[in-house]
């Protein structure tokens, strides 16, 4: 009877902490688009990371967690900070109203992308979604993980490495142009918004 109100016990927690998990991943998802200020968005990014963290965990994948936490919320969005924080706040243009062409090819873009992915994932399953795999006991180990990504990834693992440190570099770049286009004196937010407001001739 005590294993048995344990054990029920036990899934109570599991499911309150998976339910306060997904609501803290959508929140800070909407809050990451939501935002006007763009560091504003790159917490609320460390918290999605989390929350998605946090549901590896439930999943039992203790590697992939402690990845998402490391990798993403430690690095990545770290080095999206310092972009931010080195060129400066910027207020974007609010939108007009009507689809522009840059609008609507971003929609067919995104819609031809998520066919891509069911196309692919469905070819790739096949009959197999419907039968238990066996998995064996090495799998999710970092040793395992390690592996994988130095030998059947090791392109699309190299790939990232060079495109993270493209973003780095043209984020220096970008801001060492920003701030030498503004005077002597003005803040960069304020050139921005002067050049905004100014009605085109």
């Amino acid at each position: 009877m005590t294993l048995v109100l344990a054990a029920s016990a036990s899934n109570v927690l599991v499911w309150i902490v998976w339910v306060a998990a997904t609501f803290a991943c959508l929140t800070t998802a909407v809050a990451v688009v939501s935002f006007s200020n763009p560091f504003f968005s790159a917490l609320a990014l460390i918290g999605n990371l989390a929350s998605l963290a946090v549901m590896y965990l439930l999943l039992t994948a203790e590697f992939v967690a402690a990845a998402q936490v490391l990798v993403y919320a430690g690095a990545v969005v770290v080095m999206f900070l310092f972009v931010i924080a080195y060129i400066g706040p910027r207020r974007e243009v609010p939108w007009a109203g009507g689809p522009s062409w840059q609008t609507l090819g971003a929609v067919l873009a995104a819609g031809a992308l998520l066919v891509e992915i069911v196309v692919a994932v469905g070819l790739a399953a096949g009959g197999e979604l419907s039968h238990s795999a066996s998995v064996g006991s090495d799998f999710g180990t970092p040793a395992w993980i390690g592996s994988l990504f130095l030998t059947d990834h090791l392109l699309a693992f190299e790939i990232t490495s060079i495109v993270l440190l493209v973003a780095a570099v043209g984020g220096v770049i970008l801001g060492a142009h920003a701030k030498r286009a503004v005077p002597a004196g003005v803040a960069p937010a304020e050139t921005l918004e002067t050049r905004e407001a100014e009605p085109v001739r």
